[in-house]
């Protein structure tokens, strides 16, 4: 078994970053589709694609609240469950996967509940109007009842990936995606069940993604595997796991909370054209940095074993190479939207004032794109590390410090055009975290190399 885990300190680092990160991106990137397959569909039903596209965009806080929940216990105990393997100790990386799946499912029961009894509430505040409310709590009123595969699906499959099944992750994102892809067409527009039926299509999908999940977990073909003994939760194995995973959280939950400010900026200064073109602007985001998240995602394994065996250079040279990767990355995407906007709005509305309006917010809204691939690789090697308190701080900076006030702040500034101002608050907020990560980063990763040798 020794054997079969230390390719994570033996084999060449680009080729294991290839192997474990490549299988990682395209999960990111299939995951992805579930929401922008859904929103590409019901963009384009005739006669109300734009309101429906601009009621499900007001659903995303409510959604990227469950995906940050999955985040804050698989996000932050798979890394932990690393740095035990790394240093042989099976023992407690079961205990930590064990602990982790019942809290997800407590998580799971109590954000059913709250989803399903609260979402109207929840929508209008989130900035729906009289004219897309309906098709908002349509589409949540379904969506709730799949919240436990969503939770299962994404925080279970961090400890498939952490072990270094970078392609055992990637099907358990694939069946789900191409079930979604599938089903899709057939409830929105064969069933003519419109945003309910891309509802429905959502859950299925994520409830066949879990199965999967969980047959590998319970199954022979894993180094971790969920047993009945470890299901007790206890204070020191799960409290560890919670305060790592905080930081991927506040990243997750932030933008439900930034989305919801983006909303009702832009519904008192643009309208619902304008929160409609949001939508799109977060898909388009999304297309960007999940694959630097995925590829953050495959270095994961690598760092956090090679830190648990203390392996110092092996450690410097993996995040090296995952930052230049990440950043080269990042520039090209940039390049291509400032490029042709149109083409990455067109692929979500055929309506031609939504379009053209879009094309100008999306230059404005990802003008410092290329940045980011610095701040994910930084951040996710503080996880990676297990150290939570810097992972949390550079989060809690981008968005509640910096991004939040600026949301208000920049229409009072740039009075001539408000609503692009809010729209501009994203690229000022990204240039000012970056260069505090960067700060952040340089002392913090020398004292955790330190650290190593002592």
């Amino acid at each position: 078994m020794k054997e079969e885990k230390d390719f994570l300190a033996k084999e060449p680092l680009g080729k294991l970053l290839a192997k474990l990160a490549l299988p990682t991106v395209a999960a990111q990137l299939i995951n992805m589709l579930y929401n922008v397959v859904d929103r590409i569909y019901i963009g384009h039903i005739p006669g109300e694609g734009a309101l429906a596209l601009t009621g499900l965009g007001v659903c995303m806080p409510l959604i990227l609240i469950v995906s940050a929940f999955a985040a804050l216990v698989g996000n932050g105990g798979a890394p932990r469950a690393s740095i035990f393997m790394g240093k042989g100790d099976i023992k407690s990386a079961e205990e930590t996967l064990g602990n982790c799946f019942t809290m997800q499912v407590l998580i799971s029961v109590i954000l059913t509940l709250t989803l399903f009894v609260g979402n109207r509430s929840f929508l209008l505040s989130f900035g729906a109007s009289k004219n897309t409310i309906e098709y908002a709590v349509s589409y949540m009123n379904i969506y709730a009842f799949g919240t436990i595969f969503v939770q299962m699906t994404l925080g279970m499959n961090a400890f498939i990936t952490a072990q270094g099944f970078a392609k055992t992750g990637m099907i358990s994102v694939l069946i789900g995606s191409i079930s979604n892809i599938i089903l899709d067409p057939v409830f929105i527009f064969g069933l003519q069940l419109g945003v309910r039926g891309a509802a429905f299509a959502t859950v299925i999908s994520q409830a066949l993604s879990c199965i999967w999940v969980l047959h590998f977990l319970l199954g022979e073909n894993t180094f971790w595997k969920i047993r009945r003994k470890n299901l007790r939760l206890r204070r020191k194995v799960i409290l560890p796991c919670l305060a790592l995973g905080l930081a991927m959280f506040i990243m997750q939950a932030s933008e439900s909370i930034i989305s919801v400010c983006f909303n009702s900026s832009l519904l008192k200064y643009g309208g619902d054209i304008a929160v409609g073109a949001m939508t799109i602007l977060t898909s388009v985001m999304q297309f960007a940095m999940l694959p630097i998240q995925g590829l953050g995602q495959g270095a994961q394994p690598i760092i956090s074993y090679n830190y648990g065996a203390k392996n110092k250079e092996r450690v410097k040279n993996t995040f090296w190479l995952l930052l230049k990767v990440c950043f080269i990355y990042a520039t090209l995407m940039w390049i291509a939207i400032m490029a042709v906007p149109q083409i990455f709005a067109g692929m979500f509305t055929t309506d031609a004032s939504l379009l053209i309006f879009t094309k100008t917010a999306l230059r404005i809204y990802l003008a410092c794109v290329f940045m980011m691939g610095i701040q994910i690789a930084c951040q996710m090697t503080f996880t990676s590390l297990g150290n939570a308190k810097s992972s949390i701080m550079v989060a809690v900076m981008r968005k509640f410090v910096l991004l939040i006030p600026l949301i208000y702040i920049m229409p009072m500034i740039w009075k001539s055009n408000q609503t692009m101002a809010v729209y501009l608050a994203e690229p000022i907020a990204d240039f000012l975290a970056v260069t505090f990560t960067i700060i952040l980063f340089i002392f913090q990763f020398r004292k955790s190399l330190k650290l190593m040798d002592s």
